[in-house]
């Protein structure tokens, strides 16, 4: 009999960067999945289903309205939710359905903390299911071309099933944990988060003094773009153009970035380690938060925040 695929989350109003994140992957996995039966798909704003059933046909995708029918009808599970609240919640339903779970594989793709990870994979575990830890690197432009990187922990034969979803489907490649606790992909997932929110922070600061010191914020850029490039001159001309506070929906908002650098900063004091930048950008993403709103600000709004602390305005003009 072949496997029947299920896909929970597709992001929600707020979070554009996130929703073009999961429209990608799952878009990718409808059509180059090899599937012999249409993507089950469930969001809780049905909306978001309906507009990818649309973009893919109705061969290739089906939405459902019920997280227990698509669970029901399913061998192999995909969530990716934006964060341990939600994750816990779905995840609940799910065991409190009293389905027989025995057999079926959960990958779960969240940004979440590694003991969330480690409690969800246990309960499911005992229920009967597989389990497979799998956050993924990579913005939504690399989502939407199949190239994103999967970090993919837990039981090999369990990490097997998945990879015929990985290579030339939704990924590039993939950094595994094979027989490793389901834990550790987390741990890795917020330390290469912890770049974003040092990066971005970086080039905060730097514009902002450039700007007070008379230099400018062109040569920044410019240095910028000659040196680094990369997601570096990208997020410095959301900077520099003020799209991080004219945007109506942000691309990484506030409230999911506090999460990370938070889950990163416990992950470090849990190993002795003192992490000093993402304590300075968490700050930073607080002052983003109560200006903005945790909802509507983003993670490129530090440049706001790092102003605002210089005595500028939140707002460059």
């Amino acid at each position: 009999m072949a496997s029947q695929v299920l896909w929970i989350g597709l992001g929600n109003m707020g979070r554009a960067s996130t929703v073009a994140m999961l429209i990608g992957m799952s878009k990718n996995l409808a059509e180059k999945g090899s599937l012999d039966k249409p993507l089950l798909v469930y969001n809780r704003s049905r909306k978001r289903t309906d507009d990818l059933v649309a973009r893919v046909g109705s061969d290739k995708a089906e939405a459902l309205d019920s997280v227990e029918d698509g669970v029901k009808r399913s061998h192999i599970v995909f969530t990716s939710l934006s964060n341990d609240q939600a994750v816990d919640e779905v995840y609940a339903t799910i065991l409190q359905s009293g389905g027989d779970l025995k057999g079926k594989l959960f990958v779960e793709t969240s940004t979440i903390h590694p003991e969330t990870t480690e409690r969800l994979a246990k309960s499911l575990t005992e229920a009967g299911a597989e389990f497979v830890a799998s956050p993924v690197f990579g913005v939504p432009a690399v989502a939407e071309a199949g190239q994103l990187i999967f970090v993919p922990a837990g039981p090999k034969s369990s990490i097997d099933k998945l990879r015929p979803f990985i290579q030339g489907v939704m990924g590039r490649a993939e950094i595994p944990f094979e027989d490793r606790p389901y834990g550790a992909a987390l741990k890795l997932k917020l330390i290469g988060n912890t770049f974003v929110l040092n990066m971005v922070t970086q080039l905060a600061e730097a514009l902002t003094v450039a700007e007070k010191s008379e230099v400018g914020t062109a040569p920044v850029k410019q240095f910028v773009d000659l040196f680094v490039g990369g997601p570096f001159s990208a997020y410095g001309e959301r900077m520099i153009s003020g799209v991080y506070h004219k945007m109506d929906e942000p691309l990484f908002s506030a409230d999911n970035a506090i999460k990370d650098a938070s889950h990163a900063l416990d992950l470090g004091q849990q190993a002795g380690v003192e992490l000093k930048n993402p304590a300075a950008a968490k700050e930073y993403l607080q002052d983003v938060a109560k200006h903005a709103g945790g909802d509507k600000g983003d993670i490129a709004g530090i440049y706001g925040a790092v102003r605002m602390r210089a005595g500028l305005k939140y707002e460059n003009s």
